[in-house]
């Protein structure tokens, strides 16, 4: 009598455990109580998925579960383009990495900015990271010249007129006379610079401290490591889309 043909995919709750999700267990209760969807319909326990081709979600929020996407959270230095290649020979973000498989840096910092940066080979994280209206917020501490009055720390907040526009509401605070502690959700080409710039106070030192929920003290300057499964699903909660317009990744 000829064989019965195997079940074609993996099954989900292999896939979700995987990715992070929590122990086979919790990820077939996850499925029980509706919590899981793939490709749009709810999840039924013993159903078998196709990793690289079906969209899987918990509580409506994207598991990346293709085996072969890896995450790097980078800390970048100052000299460093972000970019794959440079035409002027300068060392670039992806040189600072794993060669294989090949990933890209998501948004951008310029040259002379220091500080946090991803680089994935996750194209649907990149987009949604950079996507206008899901207003991720990036963080930052910039050593200005002089000391920045109440009043012009409140210009900061609430918005500078920049060439390409006033700029969104910002959270501002001074750590220290000349050091202020910025989080913006926009993504203007060199714009925490610019916005400083505009007030009086141009920036010495840039460096990006968090991204949406991610960030590392004690990550070095020059050094990466691998992003865990749940802060690549808190970046994925942190690029739903909002209520409210903004702008993609940050410099």
């Amino acid at each position: 009598m000829p064989r019965a043909p195997e079940p074609e995919g993996e099954r989900l709750q292999k896939v979700l455990a995987r990715a992070g999700i929590g122990s086979r267990r919790t990820c077939d209760e996850l499925i029980a109580r509706g919590r899981v969807s793939v490709n749009g319909a709810p999840a039924i326990l013993g159903q078998r998925v196709d990793p690289r081709a079906d969209s899987v979600t918990v509580d409506g929020v994207p598991v990346p579960v293709a085996p072969d996407l890896v995450y790097y959270l980078l800390n970048k230095p100052r000299g460093v383009v972000t970019t794959a290649s440079d035409p002027e020979g300068r060392p670039t973000v992806v040189e600072l990495v794993p060669s294989i498989p090949r990933v890209f840096p998501v948004g951008r910092l310029d040259y002379d900015t220091e500080g946090l940066l991803v680089l994935t080979n996750d194209g649907d994280l990149a987009q949604r990271l950079a996507h206008p209206s899901h207003s991720v917020a990036k963080e930052y501490l910039a050593e200005v010249e002089g000391t920045p009055s109440a009043g012009t720390l409140r210009r900061l907040r609430e918005g500078v007129a920049l060439d390409d526009g006033m700029t969104g509401p910002a959270t501002v605070g001074q750590v220290s006379p000349g050091l202020l502690r910025i989080v913006i959700h926009e993504g203007r080409n060199r714009q925490v610079r610019r916005m400083c710039e505009a007030v009086g106070h141009p920036v010495r030192r840039l460096v990006r401290t968090r991204i949406g929920p991610v960030g590392d003290a004690m990550l070095r300057p020059g050094r990466w490591r691998h992003l865990e499964p749940g802060e690549v699903r808190a970046l994925y909660g942190a690029a739903a889309p909002q209520s409210h317009g903004g702008h993609g990744a940050g410099r």
